[in-house]
């Protein structure tokens, strides 16, 4: 099976979802960042909205390793992502997400705690910033979840976005095994 985008935004976010870079994304790896970003923002383990987010991630973990071995490799991540997969089960985990940075549940985030998800999902604090100016379209200082969602979508799917910077996009690609 052919695919039309170009592998570089999926080795990016593989890469950063391979938190130790060993070439696979583990079970522990990706759930793991739930509890990343619970911590950053503050959220207690045991909160409902972590809770969801957990059982999110448990979710996108089980669609995405096609063997069931608790690894997922480029070629098994490769072959999942896309359209189908991010509307199945990318938009609620990375949803979730969202949900644990949006404290006070207005659905939508400022630069801090916009900065402060990203951060604990793993992009650099100035890739978050750039990012975070990229879809504050409208200059209020603020990134409604709908935007943040279709951000993360049109990167995965067709490799631009105003999200790139939030990838790295401009540097390049480190290889994985």
């Amino acid at each position: 099976m052919s695919h039309p985008v170009s592998d570089s935004p999926r080795h990016r976010i593989f890469a950063m979802l391979d938190v130790d870079g060993d070439g696979v994304i583990t079970h522990a790896e990706y759930v793991a960042r739930v509890d990343r970003v619970a911590s950053a923002m503050g959220r207690d383990a045991h909160h409902p909205v972590v809770t969801a987010s957990r059982a999110a991630h448990e979710a996108v973990f089980e669609d995405m390793d096609a063997d069931h071995d608790g690894r997922v490799t480029f070629e098994e991540y490769h072959a999942w992502v896309g359209h189908d997969a991010f509307e199945r089960s990318c938009r609620p985990a990375l949803g979730s997400l969202f949900d644990i940075a949006d404290t006070d549940a207005d659905g939508r985030l400022d630069r801090e705690e916009f900065t402060r998800l990203r951060t604990a999902a793993g992009n650099a604090e100035s890739d978050a910033g750039a990012a975070f100016d990229a879809l504050d379209t409208d200059r209020d200082g603020l990134i409604d979840r709908d935007a943040y969602l279709a951000g993360i979508r049109d990167f995965v799917t067709t490799g631009t976005s105003p999200m790139a910077a939030a990838y790295g996009a401009d540097r390049p690609v480190l290889k994985t095994q």
